[in-house]
């Protein structure tokens, strides 16, 4: 059965990379030697593999690495230091015009469905 690695590299810049592949030594061998001059981590050699998480399925692994492409730092960091549970609390929208986060005392969250009396003259 074939195998596929979601990886986070740390790069010098600090900065991380998120890959999939089916053959992690090789795929981080490319990525420190600088095979590919076009790739994100070219410039930002050496880097370092943070982690990694295995997968039986490619199609499961891609979903992953897009997920993981889309996180915040903060996210990724909980992901690499092995606080799945932080996810969760990193995933709460805080910003004032989430539904969640509108109240008496926070009066100008944005709700679609509210009339705009504000701008009213």
């Amino acid at each position: 059965m074939k195998q596929y690695f979601v990886y986070i590299l740390k790069c010098s810049d600090n900065s991380y990379y998120t890959g999939v592949t089916n053959d992690i030594e090789l795929r981080f061998s490319q990525h420190q030697s600088g095979k590919f001059p076009e790739s994100y981590t070219y410039k930002r050699r050496p880097v370092e593999l943070v982690f990694f998480y295995l997968f039986n399925d490619i199609i499961q692994a891609i979903a992953f690495e897009k997920q993981v492409k889309g996180w915040s730092r903060k996210k990724k960091e909980a992901t690499i230091n092995d606080n799945w549970d932080k996810l969760k609390e990193l995933s709460i929208c805080r910003n004032d015009s989430h539904a969640d986060n509108f109240n008496d005392k926070n009066p100008k969250g944005f709700d679609s469905a509210r009339p705009d009396t504000e701008n009213k003259e």
